[in-house]
């Protein structure tokens, strides 16, 4: 069993913000999402998919209660989320031990796990323009034209050949 984790907040404020690239992935690949405790999943065969419902800085406590209950040990863990020092699309992974980056979800889930070894695939979504912080850059809305962008990422065969 592996276990594919995008990462985002809950709730339908958020659900167009940067920071929510990683639900957005998964939503095009999973379309019947069942809530567990604070995740929502959906299993495809071996793989289990996961969206945290604990908000992006305590990522890493829905992931290692999901991990423990389906004894799935970190190796086998791609967590799918933004980057903002990569372009908008770029797609970078997956790779293992590559540490946060500064990103508080990634934070949470290496505490968490007690160490970096799990895989990332990271998503660009830009840096902010100048005068805005880096913080309210991810929780503000992707334009339409950068949504389209987005939403045309097709990594369904990239995480099922990770998942090999």
């Amino acid at each position: 069993m592996k276990l594919i984790v995008g990462l985002g907040n809950p709730g339908e404020k958020y659900r167009k913000n940067r920071h929510n690239v990683g639900f957005m992935i998964l939503d095009k690949i999973c379309t019947s999402w069942k809530q567990q405790n604070e995740w929502l999943v959906c299993k495809k065969e071996s793989l289990l998919f996961q969206k945290p419902l604990t908000f992006m800085n305590n990522s890493g406590e829905a992931v290692i209660k999901l991990a423990k209950k389906n004894k799935i040990k970190s190796a086998n863990i791609l967590v799918i989320r933004d980057d903002v020092d990569m372009e908008l699309g770029k797609v970078r992974g997956p790779k293992n031990n590559t540490g946060s980056g500064g990103h508080k979800g990634v934070e949470s889930i290496i505490e968490k796990l007690q160490g970096e070894d799990f895989y990332q695939l990271k998503i660009g979504v830009g840096r902010p323009p100048g005068g805005i912080d880096t913080d309210e850059w991810v929780l503000s809305d992707f334009s339409n034209d950068e949504l389209k962008k987005i939403e045309s990422l097709d990594l369904e065969e990239m995480i099922e050949n990770w998942a090999i």
